[in-house]
């Protein structure tokens, strides 16, 4: 039984959310709160699994609360957000901070969703399954299973994550730099969150970052992040020995779309000479037999080790295969990738 507490100023939207969930058979509602205040007495109180987590609220807004949290008891955190511009940017930041996911209270017009087909429990469950370690460490014998040394020209580098991803990222690309290879990601999140998300990114980055769009010529020093939605984004060949962004309409990929299996088979499939794959905390296993396929044409392949990931399910399935040339943690990827001898 997954207990979850739920923090909102709104009583509508406490009952609202407290209504999706009470049907489950395995969620319960434990408690519900109007404020910071009451929610950190009620944690303290009721121990809950995961928190659900209103951002504009009176007093300590949820931001600052969430912070608090996660440095002084660090629990697994959805964010309910409004689809205004500023509250897609909070969202956004909420993930950086070390919230697992996301949830939209209303449509992109404003109105509130009377239904969600289950996305709300699909996300606590989730988030069930999150355990929090201390953050990032580096583990001495990680380094020594280690069975390929890092590649000295990187021509392009494919990225998945999901769950804990969007804080991942933001430790990883700060140490790419302006004239880095040009760089895919696929982050698993709903598609109303991920230019919020691309800028975020930018935004720690010398790089480039920007929400991939169809037929664009990839260029060194620029990161391209799916849009998510109803599209993969995928490799295309653009000529001249040159690749460009695709993004196409297509059902699930591994429970997913976008795909980090979809992106990563496109990528084997034009067998990119000096390609680098890398497969990050996440849950389920999406990704892994990519990053396989991307092995067994050459490129370099990377997972990130347990130890540094919120989640270990898309990594491990992805060593499990033996799809991961490199285990390492979050730390030391970026000189992997790079081509940087590890100190």
């Amino acid at each position: 039984m997954i207990r979850v507490l739920i923090v909102d100023d709104s009583a509508t939207m406490r009952a609202l959310l407290q209504a999706r969930l009470e049907d489950e058979p395995d969620i319960r509602v434990v408690g519900s709160a109007c404020n910071a205040v009451e929610a950190r007495e009620l944690i303290k109180l009721l121990d809950p699994d995961v928190l659900t987590l209103d951002i504009e609220m009176p007093g300590m807004d949820g931001l600052t609360f969430l912070e608090k949290i996660m440095r002084l008891r660090p629990m697994p955190v959805i964010i309910v957000s409004g689809s205004t511009q500023a509250g897609t940017a909070n969202a956004a930041r909420a993930l950086a901070l070390g919230a697992v996911s996301c949830y939209a209270k209303a449509d992109r017009s404003g109105s509130l969703l009377l239904h969600d087909q289950g996305a709300l429990a699909a996300l606590v469950r989730e988030a069930g399954q999150v355990r929090f370690g201390p953050a990032w460490p580096v583990s001495p014998q990680v380094e020594a299973q280690v069975r390929k040394s890092t590649q000295t020209a990187t021509s392009l580098v494919a990225i998945g994550s999901s769950t804990g991803g969007v804080e991942a990222l933001r430790s990883l690309l700060p140490e790419f730099g302006t004239d880095c290879p040009p760089t895919l990601i696929v982050q698993h999140v709903n598609a109303r969150f991920a230019a919020a998300i691309a800028e975020s990114l930018d935004q720690v980055t010398r790089a480039q970052v920007v929400l991939a769009t169809s037929d664009t010529r990839l260029e060194r020093g620029k990161i391209y992040l799916a849009p998510g939605g109803d599209r993969h984004l995928l490799l295309g060949r653009a000529g001249n020995g040159s690749y460009r962004t695709v993004l196409r309409d297509g059902g699930l990929v591994s429970g997913h779309r976008p795909s980090v299996d979809a992106l990563f088979h496109s990528i084997a499939a034009l067998d990119v000479p000096d390609a680098v794959g890398v497969l990050l905390t996440g849950m389920g296993k999406d990704g892994a037999e990519g990053l396989l396929a991307m092995q067994q044409k050459g490129a370099l392949t990377i997972a990130q080790d347990e130890a540094s990931s919120v989640v270990f399910g898309m990594p491990r399935a992805a060593i499990s295969l033996g799809a991961a040339e490199i285990v390492a943690p979050l730390g030391r990827i970026a000189d992997h990738v790079l081509g940087r001898k590890a100190a």
